[in-house]
């Protein structure tokens, strides 16, 4: 079964109740003016308008069919993650769209749910993710800033999430986050060209340098867009830390990643195979955003790969890491 570990949701009913119960949340404003509704979060700047291909099954039905993916794995849109808002807020309104992505992953078949949590707090991400994964929920998806703008994933507040997901063995899926603070960014699009991947490199070289994921074995951490520059920077990674000895070993750390296939170019995906292994790479499309990979099988079938790894990539790794069982899509 091919299996997509990459796309976003934003649920319709989850819309539909926040136009119909305006108070739910007091920090959380559904703005429905205009082409496409957007939120605001605890009185900050208007978010990126929510595009309806994030919402319409109809249209995901057809693309899985199309892309011949089989099963999608399905996070929240990481605009909407709400981790501007006040912890206690914050865990309430993950729970509001945990709630809505189950019923999404309900209503279609072919979707299994990632949850979000309160990345704000580490100990209500903990209680958060430990009921949805209780829940069913396949893992979370998660983003690089928890604080909304800036912070690091290796805070030491964040440390009661870390220790749930590697006690309870989760998939989480780190996700960059929407908010790039480089004015170099401006323009060609390059927050979604060239930005996110410095936000994932940054993210998670911090991780590899603290030690955070030997300290945390349990947890099985994909990270979207090939990993950004982290592949083709090991080496540089490795050498910073025989001039810093005291740093954890990024090798060590590097070998408990996986990573997508959102990168489109074969060359570079022959070179993630022979740098990290097949058996950490899981086929992504970032579906429905326009820079995601609209037929994510193709650098697959396009790049010099063994019949092993050609099928560890499509589904054999997303199948085992998060828990997904055969059978469960329309196609394959």
């Amino acid at each position: 079964m091919i299996i997509d570990t990459h796309a976003h949701v934003v649920p319709q009913s989850l819309l539909d109740a926040l136009r119909s119960e305006k108070r739910l949340f007091p920090s959380v404003t559904l703005n429905t003016e205009g082409a496409a509704p957007h939120m605001v979060f605890g009185g900050g700047p208007p978010g990126r308008p929510i595009q309806p291909r994030l919402s319409d099954l109809a249209q995901r039905r057809d693309w899985l069919k199309q892309a011949r993916v089989g099963h999608q794995l399905v996070g929240g849109w990481t605009d909407v993650y709400g981790y501007e808002l006040a912890g206690a807020e914050g865990a309430d309104w993950a729970r509001f769209y945990n709630e809505h992505m189950q019923q999404d992953a309900a209503a279609l078949p072919a979707l299994s749910a990632l949850a979000t949590v309160p990345l704000q707090d580490g100990a209500l991400a903990a209680r958060v993710l430990d009921e949805a994964l209780d829940a069913g929920f396949k893992g979370a998806m998660i983003a690089t800033q928890p604080k909304g703008i800036g912070g690091n994933l290796d805070d030491p507040s964040l440390d009661p999430f870390w220790e749930v997901a590697s006690a309870r063995r989760a998939a989480i899926f780190l996700h960059p986050h929407y908010i790039c603070s480089d004015d170099r960014l401006d323009g060609y699009d390059l927050i979604n060209a060239v930005g996110r991947l410095t936000d994932t490199t940054i993210a998670v070289a911090r991780l590899l340098f603290s030690g955070h994921l030997t300290r945390y074995p349990g947890v099985s951490l994909v990270l979207s867009h090939a990993g950004g520059a982290l592949p083709y920077a090991l080496g540089r990674l490795k050498r910073n830390r025989v001039i810093h000895p005291d740093y954890a070993d990024p090798q060590e750390g590097f070998r408990r990643l996986y990573f997508d296939t959102v990168m489109f170019e074969p060359r570079a995906l022959r070179f993630l195979c022979d740098v990290a292994g097949a058996d950490k790479i899981m086929l992504g499309s970032d579906y429905p955003f326009g820079i995601g990979d609209p037929d994510p099988c193709s650098i697959v079938d396009a790049t010099p790969l063994t019949a092993a790894e050609r099928g560890a990539i499509l589904g054999d790794n997303a199948a085992r890491v998060f828990h997904v069982e055969c059978g469960c899509g329309a196609a394959d």
